[in-house]
């Protein structure tokens, strides 16, 4: 995990927050399981580059490259910058829409090995041409493989191909199997399942299986994991809880228990997003919200961020008026730095904790110690929060409100006896409801996606233009060179047979960057009041 400071006046906030891994995705999907798959895959593509590309602040994607395997393997998206490119990666989306997807052909047994290791030798390059201070950050790459065949024959597959090829430089090496199963029913809204003994196993060359269904919300779901803060050199959080009463449990100098945890958002903030929120004024970031909390617990190098459990509450005790912000999550961490006992001690104690609360109803209240910043006189306003469990292994943390913020509001006791004409209508009302027994997100659409992809389409298209007349001024006799070197890849990829009747395809970075993505056919929009 990336750590930085700022040094600004207000609020700490981090430079540079996580940020993931360079990804190298491959597409390794036969005929006529393809025609089955493309329109799911690239609208799941479109709508997660829309979200990727428009969040504000630092970028939490770096380098992205995209390989289509068929009959051979073939470069569609050399390594870009996934920020600031959302013309480039729609032209490479357009251009999975255009691969053929009827007939039959005899695939090569080598062209899944060979996509891999000729990502591998473009990454490397490209590492080694761009600027020295950026390529610290590019030290390791995320491969995944999109594949419909049987997830375990591809990993002894590629198990088998690269066992003599050097992949220190890859950070990890994921199989993902695209079944043909259609998500029925949409109630699940955890970013990733947490894949179950038959869907996933490591094999020799760490080698990572998992199984996804072929439908637009589970790719979907797939892809935003990317986004997520998934660094492991340093937990997050120390969760301290009084341990007066506890013996043979991990212990801080102050005679506390501590569990120590990892923060993952539940939700992106829409202030990060155009056109939801004025990304400067954070509507959900007041000082002192979580959101602080999340950046100090990414920016702390010497010291984890501190929550000090100092009261236990009933489940029914905290007032939904009196939290705010966006909630986040806690995990027990992974952190690689800690030796095997101690994690597997630590996930023990939160999953005994977790256990506990359900069993007694109760709810924690924590308070936030912010990390010392040298010797001051002034005292840090603190932060609470309350910590709600949950039937999975994880604690919701969301901050509540302190003496100092609230605002007087009248709460009279409701009338107990509302007129009949008045009661009855009501009812009548409430009788045309369609009731649901739970709110599921997966199932509500405020079309945000073609909102963001509009918005980059013209951003870009007024960007590009200036851009270019800008290099006709200075270079005018250079005009017909200035596309050409705008895509060109960074290294040729590695030799491949070429297929009679199918002339070799150009890299969809080629395209022009203005081309318009329009959402697909099956998508539809309600017409605008």
């Amino acid at each position: 995990m990336y750590h930085g400071r700022s040094t600004g006046k207000g609020p700490s906030t981090p430079t540079q927050i996580y940020q993931q891994p360079p990804r190298l995705l491959i597409v390794h999907i036969a005929l006529p399981s393809w025609a089955h798959i493309c329109s799911n895959l690239c609208e799941a593509l479109q709508n997660f580059f829309c979200l990727a590309c428009s969040l504000m602040g630092p970028s939490r994607m770096s380098l992205f490259s995209l390989y289509m395997v068929q009959n051979q393997h073939e470069c569609i998206l050399p390594f870009v910058q996934v920020k600031g490119n959302f013309a480039r990666l729609q032209a490479c989306i357009s251009e999975l829409r255009t691969l053929q997807k009827e007939g039959c052909f005899r695939p090569h047994s080598t062209s899944l090995q060979l996509a891999v290791e000729d990502g591998l030798q473009q990454f490397k390059q490209y590492t080694r041409h761009v600027a020295t201070g950026a390529a610290l950050s590019y030290t390791s790459l995320e491969i995944t493989v999109l594949t419909s065949q049987p997830g375990k024959e591809v990993a002894k597959q590629l198990e088998e191909g690269l066992k003599d090829t050097d992949l220190v430089r890859v950070r990890r090496l994921q199989v993902v199997e695209i079944t043909e199963g259609v998500l029925e029913c949409m109630d699940s809204v955890s970013p990733v399942e947490e894949p179950s003994s038959d869907e996933s196993s490591v094999l020799g060359t760490d080698i990572d299986l998992q199984t996804i269904d072929n439908d637009v919300v589970s790719m979907e779901i797939f892809f935003k994991a990317w986004l997520h803060n998934s660094g492991t050199d340093q937990e997050h959080i120390h969760l301290l809880l009084p341990s007066r009463c506890f013996s043979n449990i991990s212990r801080t100098g102050d005679d506390s228990m501590c569990l120590k945890c990892d923060l993952q958002e539940r939700l992106l903030s829409p202030s990060l997003l155009p056109g939801t929120a004025d990304g400067s004024l954070r509507m959900d970031d007041p000082k002192g919200d979580f959101s602080t909390l999340y950046q100090m617990a990414s920016q702390s190098s010497a010291s984890c961020y501190k929550l000090r459990v100092i009261k236990a509450l009933n489940s029914s005790g905290i007032c939904e008026s009196l939290t705010y912000g966006l909630p986040f999550i806690l995990r027990p961490t992974s952190c690689w730095q800690l030796d095997w006992d101690e994690l597997e001690t630590n996930q023990q104690h939160f999953h005994a904790l977790c256990h506990s609360l359900l069993k007694r109803q109760w709810l924690l209240l924590a308070k936030g110690e912010p990390l010392s910043g040298g010797h001051s006189l002034r005292t840090p306003a603190s932060t609470f929060y309350v910590i709600v469990p949950s039937r999975s292994p994880t604690l919701l943390v969301k901050a509540v409100a302190t003496r100092e913020l609230l605002l007087p509001s009248p709460f009279p006791p409701l009338p107990e006896d509302p007129t009949d004409v008045s009661l009855k209508t009501v009812e009548r009302v409430l009788d045309s409801l369609e009731l649901e027994p739970t709110y599921n997100p997966l199932q509500a659409w405020s079309h945000l996606y073609s909102h963001l992809s509009n918005t980059l389409t013209k951003l870009q298209g007024r960007i590009q233009p200036s851009l270019e007349s800008r290099a006709l001024r200075k270079h005018p006799c250079k005009a017909g060179q200035l596309q050409t070197n705008r895509v060109r890849a960074t290294v040729a990829p590695l030799p491949m047979t070429p297929t009679p009747g199918r002339a070799p395809k150009m890299p969809a970075a080629s395209k022009p960057s203005s081309e318009v993505f329009w959402p697909s056919k099956g998508e539809e929009y309600p017409s605008g009041p």
